[in-house]
């Protein structure tokens, strides 16, 4: 609206108390802008109780927010009649002056939604001082928090500020080969006593070489906790190595997991061990050890010497360790027994106890899986 200001100035604006005020900054500077806590701090007007102070000295010219270079006078007699600072509309020709940084200001013009914060808060602020209230303690901070809110939720929107998150990855899961199977120790309980239950591992795997066939099936006691089929796979390619019982063309083994085999092959707990290696006079659980329960159909493999191997060879040559426990144990079951070493420092017989040492009436000898190691 228009009105006729104290001395006669035209102005723009609702004046409190038919004195009207267009952005008094300090020091007499125009300022266009949202001050920093809804209420507008100089040092002609600081607010006590609702009402702006004066200076003693006299009328101080302030600056019209409607045009340029035009001051408006203020009478220092009418002072406390005067109203609390109400912004009037801007004109679009004049450019915006940024809020100068100081102590209670902002130090940046807020854009966007940060703008619209301030103002609906300071709108609040403005009614309460034109009606005399006090201004609530909490109006200053609610302006600043909001303030900070909208600066971040802006920010916060800004592409080039972010990190863009990127999608993981899918690793694929890591397949061990055989290989590489046979070579890893794993976990069990060296006093394991299973169920005693038996299963064939199924399957068939024909013998690949000539002489006499031997059909065989393997059996994995259940719950153990251990891979039936890495098992099977070891004991055929075991048995029907070059080096090994099959390696002179007089035999070949062939795996069934149904029929009439010669023998049963069997991965079983300690305890199961122990049990059935008792049925054919034989006691393994001094040293943990398999055998060859002759009076049965079953080769035993003790499961604990399996996952975990000896001392004898150690951590590093389980794969020749398993080799050494299958090889000696079917020995046993066509016909083989027991033999030591007599050449310091030559390779073990593979019908040696291995698995117990290596050092036989003090003659120590290498460990070694094979019948015929060299060939």
């Amino acid at each position: 609206m228009y009105g006729t200001p104290a001395h006669g100035t035209p102005m723009y604006g609702t004046p409190a108390h038919g004195t009207p005020v267009y952005g008094t900054p300090a020091h007499g500077t125009p300022v266009q802008g949202t001050p920093a806590h809804g209420i507008p701090v100089h040092r002609a007007a600081a607010v006590r109780g609702g009402h702006p102070q004066h200076d003693e000295g006299g009328a101080r010219p302030v600056p019209y927010g409607g045009r340029r270079g035009r001051t408006l006078a203020v009478d220092p007699e009418r002072a406390d009649e005067q109203g609390p600072f109400v912004p009037g509309p801007r004109h679009e020709d004049e450019p915006e002056a940024e809020v100068p940084a100081g102590r209670g200001g902002l130090g940046r013009t807020l854009a966007g939604v940060a703008a619209a914060a301030v103002a609906t808060v300071l709108a609040v602020v403005v009614a309460g001082q034109v009606t005399g209230q006090e201004e609530p303690a909490a109006a200053p901070r609610a302006a600043g928090e909001a303030a900070e809110r909208a600066v971040d939720e802006s920010s916060a929107s800004r592409s080039d500020d972010r990190i863009t998150p990127t999608r993981p990855v899918p690793r694929k899961p890591v397949v061990l080969t055989y290989e590489q199977l046979m070579t890893h120790q794993f976990p069990i309980d060296p006093e394991l006593k299973g169920s005693g239950a038996f299963e064939a591992v199924q399957g068939f795997q024909k013998a690949p070489g000539k002489g006499r066939l031997i059909r065989y099936r393997v059996d994995v006691e259940k719950g153990i906790g251990l891979d039936p089929k890495l098992f099977a796979d070891a004991v055929q390619k075991t048995l029907n190595d070059p080096r090994s019982w099959a390696g002179d063309g007089a035999m070949t083994f062939e795996r069934i997991s149904s029929g009439e085999p010669e023998f049963v092959i069997t991965l079983a707990s300690p305890g199961t061990t122990g049990v059935w290696c008792r049925k054919s006079g034989l006691d393994t659980t001094i040293d943990n050890v398999s055998c060859d329960s002759a009076s049965t159909e079953r080769v035993m493999i003790n499961a604990f010497r399996w996952a975990r191997g000896s001392s004898t060879f150690g951590p590093k040559a389980m794969h020749a360790y398993r080799q050494m426990l299958i090889n000696h144990e079917v020995g046993h079951r066509l016909g083989h027994n027991h033999v030591t070493c007599r050449t310091p420092g030559a390779l073990a017989p593979v019908m040696q106890q291995q698995t117990k040492s290596l050092n036989i009436d003090g003659v120590h000898c290498r460990p070694n899986p094979w019948v015929n190691p060299g060939s």
